[in-house]
Parts: structure tokens; sequence; C-alpha cells
């Protein structure tokens, strides 16, 4: 590849698109570097990375598709005809099947599904009705599962002669079921091979194996690999039968997919999820849900030096402070909001531990405040030369400071229990309450000691 091609690989891609060359795109695909498919894919419009999906072969433009953010796959597979569609999703895991599936409006899917293969459509249905994070919604379906009464010759030949199907699957275990498809055991395939044919299945499983509930939550099977060093554990429903295989590495994107996503919302994204390939009036509507709502907020908080406006006008010096003591307290509650945050995606804390958690916060309000009260009472008293307005700057950010971590702490618990996402609902609670109080402190401050501040 050439160091222009390296650089703006999607003009390449939009000029063998133009030509049709199926091959040519599927190399030059092949050899970009990890990151640079994605990257080019959505520089190009719509209609030409529909092309580009069109032109490949099925199982390269599934490799391209699984490279993308899940937004935009969805997106890709939307904009194609069903047949093509299918085809790609015929190839793919089932488990990122049933995600493109899910993120499809009803009629996309169901023509999509009607195109592919039967079973391959049949798993797809049945997994889409997962949420992604639990058990069912992560595990795959593709794994090695044969009956406990047969022997090993039997089993050896088996994936002989389905060696094809079995090809692409991430074979570390074959599992053994009973005549009801409840699991019973799991099979080294190490053992498997270094045994005579005629030896039963039965008697070199490991029995009993550790598996999960189907509607496990994703903190539970988080928990579940934090303390086994397994690659994969097999996925059951209410009677023991078995479902699926959850890998160790889906449920580590699923990790990071929900800190991601986490982010964005406490950024005021509401959906958790924006990249700018997204269609304009629905990325500006995704964002006006978060700041029309912040700016009733503030405005809000602005009424209270509407009412202090005497104050303010007599000590004009104290309009530099407002914004310090807002900015200051709005950081140190933000930091109180990602500890709880991740107190709770860990599980470390109860949602009814809200004394324990406003203890353990106001301790560390009550030192950061007296510093910062400190620090910006010295900065008043060197700007001004009057030790009052030192003293009211200094203990407003004190007082704020420890009403932002309280404040900061707990809201994460309250809407948690409330069933409401504390990630999108903290911030803007955060930032109107402690503006409102930061603002009422340092003003109804300056108003008790007006007379001390006015020279």
């Amino acid at each position: 590849m050439t160091r222009s091609e390296f650089e703006r690989p999607w003009e390449e891609l939009s000029r063998l698109a133009g030509e049709g060359s199926s091959l040519e795109l599927e190399t030059f695909l092949e050899n970009l570097p990890a990151g640079d498919v994605a990257l080019a894919m959505s520089r190009l419009p719509e209609d030409e990375q529909t092309l580009v999906a069109s032109l490949i072969a099925p199982e390269f433009a599934a490799d391209v598709v699984d490279q993308l953010v899940d937004v935009h796959a969805a997106e890709l597979i939307e904009s194609m005809d069903a047949t093509t569609a299918a085809a790609i999703l015929d190839v793919m895991p089932s488990n990122r099947q049933a995600d493109l599936i899910g993120d499809l409006t009803d009629a996309d899917a169901a023509a999509i599904l009607d195109e592919m293969d039967p079973e391959e459509a049949a798993d797809a249905r049945r997994l889409s009705q997962y949420e992604d994070d639990v058990a069912g919604g992560l595990m795959v379906t593709e794994l090695l599962k044969y009956a406990e009464h047969l022997t090993v010759g039997e089993v050896i030949e088996d994936m002989r002669q389905r060696m094809e199907e079995y090809r692409d699957f991430d074979v570390q275990y074959a599992y053994v079921c009973d005549p009801k498809g409840r699991l019973t055991g799991v099979l080294r395939l190490r053992d498997l091979l270094l045994s005579g044919d005629a030896k039963c299945i039965a008697d070199l499983m490991i029995r009993d194996p550790e598996s999960i509930n189907h509607r496990a939550t994703l903190d539970e099977v988080l928990d579940f690999f934090d303390n086994h060093h397994y690659l994969g554990v097999p996925v059951v429903d209410d009677r023991s039968r078995l479902l699926g295989v959850v890998r160790r590495n889906a449920v580590d994107y699923a990790r990071s997919e929900r800190q991601d996503n986490d982010f964005l919302k406490t950024q005021g994204i509401v959906s958790g999820e924006e990249i700018r390939t997204m269609p304009l009036w629905r990325r500006s509507r995704g964002r006006l849900a978060w700041l029309s709502v912040n700016i009733l907020l503030n405005v809000m908080a602005a009424s209270v030096i509407a009412f202090f406006q005497e104050t303010l006008s007599a000590v004009i010096a104290l309009a530099v402070f407002l914004p310090i003591i807002s900015d200051m307290s709005g950081c140190s509650g933000s930091q109180a909001v990602a500890v709880s945050l991740r107190e709770l995606s860990l599980g470390l804390v109860r949602t009814d531990e809200l004394i324990r958690v406003w203890l353990k916060e106001v301790a560390v309000g009550m030192i950061n405040g007296i510093t910062l009260g400190c620090l910006i009472g010295i900065v008043a008293l060197l700007w001004q030369g009057n030790p009052y307005l030192g003293l009211v700057v200094g203990a407003a950010l004190c007082l704020n400071t420890m009403v932002a971590v309280s404040i900061g702490g707990l809201i994460p618990l309250v809407l948690k229990r409330l069933n409401v996402d504390p990630a999108i609902a903290s911030g803007p609670i955060l930032t109107t309450v402690t503006d409102m109080c930061g603002f009422f402190l340092i003003l109804g401050i300056a108003t008790a000691m007006l007379k001390y501040l006015v020279t």
C-alpha cells in the first residue's frame, strides 16, 4: 500500500468501490491496519458503504461489520437489501447476530430473518429476546454438544463429518448432556483424542461443571470470571438445559462498552451512544434531551443570584468568586459521583447504605473543604486586602464542598434505588444543587457580614 492509501484509506476504498473490483476491495481491506477499517468506512457516504459491503464476499463483509461500533454496524446492515444482509449475518457469531438484529427496526429485522438460514434465524430470534447485559445476550450457541451415551469414536467421527461447520467455532471443550438436554459434564478435547474409540464419553467427562443461569446479569457474569480463570462458562436455563457458552472476551467487551456508555451518559449523551456518522437530527435530538432540562435547572440556580442582587451590587468583587465556588464544588461532587457509580458497578455498595456513604464522603469533604477554603480565602485577602472577604468566600467554598460530596455520593444510590439511570441524572442534579447552594452560601454569608465588606 502507498503512503497516501495508508493516510487516507477512505479515498482508495471509494475508488475501488466505484470500479466494482471485489478482489481488490477484499485485498485492500485485509491489508488495512487494525482500526483503520472502521475509520475508512465511517468517512464514506452511506451509499458507498453499502456498495463496499455488497461487493465483497459475505465472510469479508462480516469481518468489516464486526469492526464497526454497534450503532454504525446496525445502520450499515439496515441500508442493505435483505438478501445481502442475511448472507452477511449468516456467517457471524450468534451473539453478534442477535445484537445487530436487536438494533434494527422490527420491519427490517423480520425481512432479514426471513432470508437467513432457518437454523441461524431461529438462534438469532431466540438470542435477540435477551437484553445485551445478561448471560443469554452474551452467549454464543456455536459449541460442541454430545449425548452422554456416545463413544469417543462416534464423537470424533461426527467432528470429522462436520468439520466445515465446526471450523469457525471457538472450541476448547465439548459439552455433554443427558437425554433431556441437561448439562451433565464437560469433555476436554485432549482427553477425547487420547482415549480409545470404544470408551464412553461419560467416563471421561468432568461431572457437575460450573455454569451460570441465562438470566444472570452482567455484574454476576463479571463476578464469576473475576473469581474463575476460565475462558468460557456454559449457560443453562432454569431446568439446567444447555443453551450456549459465554466467552471471557465477550464479557470483557461488554464491560468496556458499559463503561464507555456510562461515561457518555455522564457527559449528557442520554442515549449512551453517539458517533458523527449518525443522522444529524438524531444526534441533535439526543443532546437536546439533556441540554433543554439543564437550562431550566441553571435558571433555578441563577434565581438565587437575582435574590441577592443588592448584596452583589454592593460588593462587586463577589462576582469574581461565584464561578470559582460553583466550579470547584462541582468538581468535588463529580468525584463523589464517579466513586459511587464505580462501587455500584462493582457491587461494593448497596443502595440502602446511604448513611455509610454519607459519613465516608463528608469526612473527605470536610478535609478538602477546609483546605480549598483556606486557599481561596488567602487569594481573596491578597487581592482585596479585606480579611472578611477572604472569610466569606473561604467559608462558602468549604461548606459547599461538603454539600457537593454529600450530594454526589448519595445521588447515584438514590436514583439506582428508584430505577433511574444514575449515569444520566446524577450530573444535572449535582450541578443544580451545588450551584444553588454555592451561590446561596457566599451571598447569604456576605449579606450577614455586609457592613464588614463595604468600606
